[in-house]
């Protein structure tokens, strides 16, 4: 099989479904993969249909992180390893991006989830970042996402012991934002949580996604809440529909799918 094959991109109702399929080493994601991911993304970027973006793993699992065979190799070559250019592209999409995460969550695995926006497990699925068992270093981007995320005591105790913690000990520490009981339940909670995004305003979330990212990383957010703002209110913006619909008691039909203003 081929990277096209363990790694594919559906479209249906305005969401995007990324698909790891790799069971047989539990999604694991080879060099392939990771250079693939950002070419799909690309594609959903610009596809005024995709609203949203599911990322999941086939097979009763999320993923098992980078394939430590090729790891090894590119380590020795000294060169920077393709999952952070994956990672960078994940969390620089447009558009919401949710992780939905069964069985092992792990190492890179856990790169992809926290490059995403939100993240819903089922209640059995196991979260880790083991570079301690390797003797390797974590990719400085996803550390520092990392610290954002579940704050500096808790992203050392899961780099330092590389131990596996359950999803309630994911939620409690920041790392998830919705824990389900079993897949069933999770499909459907994802399918219709998407299905509400979807059907918000998409520039309302392009402008929060890009607001809430410079305020995480202690950057001033003032110019481009303002620049955002003229954007909603003027001729192509939402705020005109989303305020006549609200009169008028009917579902907004939001059609703002231009780029960021500038």
């Amino acid at each position: 099989m081929t990277a096209d094959q363990w790694l594919r991109g559906e479209v249906a109702d305005g969401v995007a479904t990324l698909t790891i399929d790799r069971p047989g080493k539990r999604n694991a994601m080879s060099t392939a993969m990771w250079r693939r991911l950002p070419v799909l993304l690309d594609g959903f970027a610009a596809d005024p249909s995709v609203r949203v973006v599911v990322l999941t793993g086939a097979g009763g699992d999320f993923s098992a992180g980078a394939d430590i065979g090729e790891l090894a190799e590119i380590g020795r070559r000294g060169d920077p390893h393709p999952s952070t250019v994956a990672e960078e592209a994940l969390a620089g999409f447009p558009k919401p991006t949710i992780a939905a995460i069964e069985g092992f969550c792990v190492g890179g695995g856990c790169q992809l989830a926290l490059a995403c926006d939100l993240r819903f497990a089922v209640a059995g699925a196991r979260f880790g970042i083991t570079p301690a068992r390797l003797g390797i270093v974590y990719p400085l981007s996803a550390t520092r996402r990392l610290v954002r995320q579940i704050g500096a005591s808790s992203a050392k105790y899961l780099l330092y012991s590389a131990e596996l913690i359950s999803a309630p000990h994911a939620l409690r520490i920041g790392l998830l934002d919705e824990v389900v009981e079993d897949g069933t339940a999770l499909r459907e909670r994802v399918a219709a949580f998407a299905a509400t995004l979807a059907s918000r305003s998409l520039l309302t979330q392009r402008a929060t996604k890009e607001i809430v990212t410079a305020l995480s990383a202690g950057d001033d957010a003032d110019t481009l809440a303002l620049r955002w703002m003229r954007e909603a209110g003027g001729p192509s913006g939402d705020m005109h529909e989303g305020i006549a619909a609200f009169h008028e008691r009917r579902p907004p039909s939001f059609t703002w799918t231009t780029p960021r203003p500038s």
